[in-house]
C-alpha cells in the first residue's frame, strides 16, 4: 500500500517532467523548480496560494519569500509548527512577471492540487488568495451566494464544504502579500488566521 508520502512523490515527478505543462517552457528556460508543496504529509490543515513568486521557483519551496515570512508570522501568532502543516499553491510553477494566473493554467495545474487535498485528506483548507479560495470552494462543494462574493466580503468566514473523504472546513484568507503592498491590512491577517486556532492548535 503506497504511502502519503509514495503518492506525492508520483505528483512531483509528474511535474517535474510533464512538458505540456503551460508554464514548462517558461520554467525551464529560466531554470526554475516546480512549486510542489511542503509540510507534513499528514496534516489537519492545507495552506493554498495562488502562484509561486520568483524566489519560489528558484527554490522549489513555497511561500519562501516576503510574503512567506510574513505567512510564517500568522503560524506564530497562534504558535502553530509551520511542519505540521502542509503548504501549496494552485498553480505549480510561477508565472510570467508574477501576473495573475490565467484560466487555462488553473484548468491544467488544479488537478494536481486536488490530488494532494485527496492524499493528505486536512480537515480544513485555508485559501490564501481569492484564485485559491475559488478553486477550493468550487472544489468544496461551496455554492451562491458565497461562491460569487468576492475576498473583500469573505475573508475571515468559515465555510463548511464536503471531500469525497468527509467534511471540509474552508477558511477564507488574504493572500500575505497583501500585507507588503497595504500595511493596514496586517491586523485583519492576524485577525483572520486566528479562526484557524480552535481547530489545530
Amino acid at each position: 500500500m503506497p504511502t502519503n508520502t509514495d503518492l506525492l512523490r508520483q505528483i512531483k515527478d509528474d511535474l517535474l517532467t510533464n512538458s505540456k505543462l503551460p508554464l514548462y517552457e517558461y520554467r525551464t528556460a529560466n531554470h526554475y523548480f516546480p512549486v510542489i508543496g511542503e509540510g507534513s504529509h499528514e496534516a489537519k490543515l492545507l495552506c493554498v496560494g495562488e502562484a509561486p513568486g520568483e524566489t519560489e521557483a528558484k527554490t522549489g519551496r513555497p511561500f519562501c519569500g516576503r510574503a512567506g515570512k510574513i505567512l510564517d508570522e500568522l503560524f506564530a501568532s497562534i504558535n502553530l509548527d509551520r511542519s505540521k502543516v502542509y503548504v501549496t499553491n494552485l498553480i505549480k510553477d510561477r508565472p510570467p512577471t508574477n501576473r495573475d494566473p490565467l484560466p487555462y493554467e488553473i484548468e491544467v495545474y488544479g488537478p494536481y492540487l486536488v490530488k494532494q487535498i485527496e492524499i493528505i485528506k486536512p480537515r480544513i483548507v485555508a485559501t490564501l488568495g481569492r484564485f485559491s479560495m475559488r478553486f477550493v470552494m468550487e472544489y468544496a462543494g461551496i455554492s451562491e451566494p458565497q461562491l460569487s462574493q468576492t475576498i473583500s466580503k469573505l475573508h475571515g468566514q468559515v465555510l463548511e464544504g464536503q471531500a469525497p473523504y468527509g467534511p471540509l472546513t474552508v477558511i477564507v484568507l488574504y493572500h500575505p502579500a497583501a500585507a507588503i503592498y497595504n500595511q493596514a491590512l496586517k491586523p485583519t491577517l492576524i485577525a483572520d488566521f486566528a479562526k484557524i486556532k480552535q481547530y489545530v492548535v
